[in-house]
């Protein structure tokens, strides 16, 4: 039950803090599920959320029922799914009911514009991190090559980035499965001398 009840506030405090959609609401999935409940590791999350983004629909609601499931089974991804949309809907409802009546204030637009520094420091922060996890793991040049390939791809040709992720999953699957290959030939031939 302690779990069931976990589940449900990481993904609660999610939705109620999510402000500007899925974005904003990766790195406080990352706060909760890497840092505070250590549900998984760093490496897990950065496969999840790159698997998530190949895939339609929200970025939240696909990382809460993943996780919510390897954490707890089919109830943990009801939990999870629930916690993560129930203050968005309740939320809409209020907002969108009082919201036509104040919107030209200044301090509404102003405690929106607020926001969004926020929201970019945060995903700075988790780039940050995704970054020197991939210069860990493959070496800072090569880090730094496939950064500027991945900016011109997605900024100056403008590919959308669920085909690059889809390539990229498609060429590590390949290199794995060659890697398996050479060392089954490597091991046959050393047993054959």
């Amino acid at each position: 039950m302690k779990l069931q009840w976990n589940i449900f506030i990481a993904f609660f405090r999610v939705g109620i803090l999510g402000y500007g959609g899925g974005p904003s609401s990766i790195p406080l999935v990352h706060k909760e599920v890497v840092d505070k409940y250590k549900w998984m590791s760093d490496e897990e999350f950065g496969d999840l959320l790159a698997l998530g983004n190949t895939l339609p629909g929200p970025i939240a609601t696909k990382l809460a029922g993943y996780i919510g499931y390897r954490v707890s089974g089919v109830l943990g991804m009801l939990n999870a799914v629930l916690a993560t949309t129930l203050p968005t809907i309740f939320l809409m409802i209020l907002l969108l009911s009082s919201l036509s009546s104040i919107k030209g204030y200044d301090w509404v637009q102003g405690m929106t514009a607020a926001v969004i520094p926020v929201v970019g420091v945060m995903l700075a922060v988790l780039t940050w991190q995704f970054i020197q996890k991939a210069g860990k793991g493959m070496g800072w040049l090569s880090t730094i090559i496939m950064l500027i390939a991945v900016f011109i791809l997605l900024e100056i040709l403008h590919l959308h980035p669920g085909i690059l992720i889809g390539a990229l999953l498609i060429l590590a699957i390949i290199k794995k499965d060659g890697k398996k290959e050479e060392a089954a030939l490597s091991e046959r031939d050393g047993d054959s001398s």
